[in-house]
């Protein structure tokens, strides 16, 4: 397979918009079109903003305001060597939306997206006007499912080994991120994705460096944190009720995340809240991405 530069991936063409944020103390990667209500959307693990390309046009064509961006340590935004953890990230995303003249926005998320939009609903609820968590259970949710093995509702055996030094990050730029490519295929659902293109692009820009460490930093916050004051701060922090609506969507094929493992997010929600599962793996948006939009911009437009 022949990459492209990382730089022309990450920056790569089309009916959207490229920017640059400084918001938080940092510079972050934006991608937006459309007009009319904001909504952002947050990748996860290992992907970029491109996950998003199957929605950014359909939402505009909806009239909104569609905005993807790079996390920290992803694509085109900063790769600082620290603030890895919710409080930071959520902080990151209520600025990007402040500098770019929004005061709220929805926000959807897949994966470690989906954990940052779960966090900003109790830790930045004066921006989110509601969220849509992808392929996520709540965050207390999947700190007791991990912690329940025999259950099998969780399998994050990969992240594990992400605690070492220095050796992910050689696992996972070794031959071009051939190993980001087999993640992702492995936790598809859908036969025939990812094709050539997906592969090809993720990896591109995974080649991007230092983005194998601070990707893996997500990873290495999450495991460490357990018994520590932040950890333990932020897991308390999480017990309280989320005012916003939810819309709740998970892949029932997903290896990564049983469906069961979402059993319970409900209870930390007071506003409406609506768990919907489509027949994928751990990416709906992509493996399945006219379901995805019609659902999404259905629920957006309160239908």
């Amino acid at each position: 397979m022949t990459l492209i530069e990382p730089d022309a991936a990450i920056r790569l063409a089309g009916e959207w918009t490229h920017r640059d944020v400084s918001a938080n103390g940092a510079r972050f990667h934006v991608v937006e079109q459309g007009e009319g209500p904001a909504v952002v959307l947050l990748h996860g693990f290992p992907t970029f903003w491109w996950t998003w390309r199957h929605q950014i046009s359909a939402l505009a064509d909806a009239g909104y305001r569609a905005i993807a961006m790079d996390l920290r340590g992803y694509g085109g935004s900063d790769h600082p060597p620290q603030g890895y953890d919710p409080f930071t990230l959520s902080a990151d995303v209520a600025a990007v939306i402040r500098s770019l003249g929004e005061s709220e926005a929805v926000i959807v998320g897949h994966g470690w997206g989906a954990f940052v939009a779960w966090s900003m609903a109790v830790l930045e609820p004066e921006v989110v006007t509601a969220i849509v968590p992808v392929s996520s259970p709540h965050p207390r949710r999947v700190r007791s499912a991990s912690l329940q093995p025999w259950r099998r509702r969780i399998s994050l055996g990969y992240a594990a080994g992400f605690q070492v030094p220095f050796l992910p990050e050689r696992a996972l730029t070794r031959d071009e991120g051939a190993r980001v490519g087999d993640l992702i295929a492995e936790w598809s659902g859908t036969p025939g994705w990812p094709d050539t293109e997906a592969l090809s692009m993720y990896r591109s820009a995974f080649m991007r460096w230092p983005t194998a460490h601070t990707a893996i930093e997500f990873h290495r916050w999450a495991g460490r944190s357990v018994p520590r004051p932040d950890g333990l701060r932020y897991m308390a922090r999480m017990k309280a009720a989320i005012t916003a609506d939810v819309l709740h969507v998970h892949g029932t094929r997903d290896p990564m995340m049983s469906i069961d493992a979402c059993t319970g997010s409900e209870s930390f929600v007071c506003g409406a809240y609506a768990l919907s599962a489509l027949q994928t793996g751990h990416f709906p948006h992509e493996e399945n991405p006219q379901q995805f939009n019609e659902l999404l911009i259905t629920w957006l437009n309160g239908e």
